[in-house]
């Protein structure tokens, strides 16, 4: 049996403290945040290519800003979103999704390395009309749950999503199969930055995106953030 000084200890736990991450990462690396809610829990992981959305969403996600927001806009077949902070004190039936909390961020869009297949975490944000840089919102999110298309449907959305392409390169293979494998909602590919994805829970999004809502989309019974907490 080996016995370790005091010394060698302390020499080991501050070399453990040099090298660990603020928050644990997955075996990818990928640092990971859990959502408590209402309906149960789920589980993201954060890209590390898309580190203005994946900084500022720990930050967020650290100072508690999260805890106790609202899902405020929910379209079966399609996504959940959150992250208005006036959704923290709604009444019912009030409308919402016109705030955020900080400033907008630079847009990080990576495509086609990364889609809106089935849930996939995105950054929320104004229309091209008033927004042509396509920044995000400082604190507005979506989780994504989109559907199968036909295959005609999806070949059309992949033409039209062509267009935000490299120049000189032509759609992969894999992002085909990926949507004909996961579903999603490829129509938004190319003009919103995807910073991360749900990597544990996802039928708790499923169960979110199935409840009643009202002509806003806000969901009829209050669905609620309990506590966002950076994975340890």
């Amino acid at each position: 049996m080996r016995h370790f000084s005091l010394r060698m200890c302390v020499t080991a736990l501050l070399a453990l403290l040099c090298v660990a991450p603020l928050g644990a990462r997955d075996r990818d690396g990928r640092q990971q945040v859990r959502f408590e809610t209402t309906k149960g829990d789920f589980v993201v992981a954060l890209f590390d290519d898309t580190p203005v959305h994946r900084d500022n969403f720990l930050r967020l996600v650290r100072s508690g800003f999260y805890d106790g927001i609202l899902f405020h806009r929910v379209i079966k077949g399609f996504m959940i979103q959150a992250g208005d902070p006036d959704s923290r004190q709604a009444t019912l039936g009030q409308a919402l999704g016109e705030h955020s909390e900080g400033d907008d961020l630079p847009a990080e869009i990576r495509y086609p390395r990364h889609l809106h297949v089935r849930g996939a975490l995105a950054a929320a944000r104004e229309g091209d009309d008033v927004n042509p840089e396509r920044k995000s919102s400082g604190s507005q999110f979506y989780v994504v749950w989109g559907r199968f298309l036909p295959e005609e449907e999806l070949t059309a959305m992949l033409e039209q999503t062509a267009q935000f392409l490299p120049a000189g390169t032509s759609m992969p293979d894999s992002v085909r199969q990926a949507y004909e494998e996961q579903g999603g909602a490829p129509h938004l590919d190319g003009q919103y930055t995807v910073f991360g994805e749900v990597v544990e829970g996802l039928k708790v999004i499923q169960k979110i995106q199935k409840v009643s809502t009202d002509s806003n989309d806000r969901p009829i019974a209050d669905v609620r953030i309990v506590r966002a907490t950076v994975v340890d």
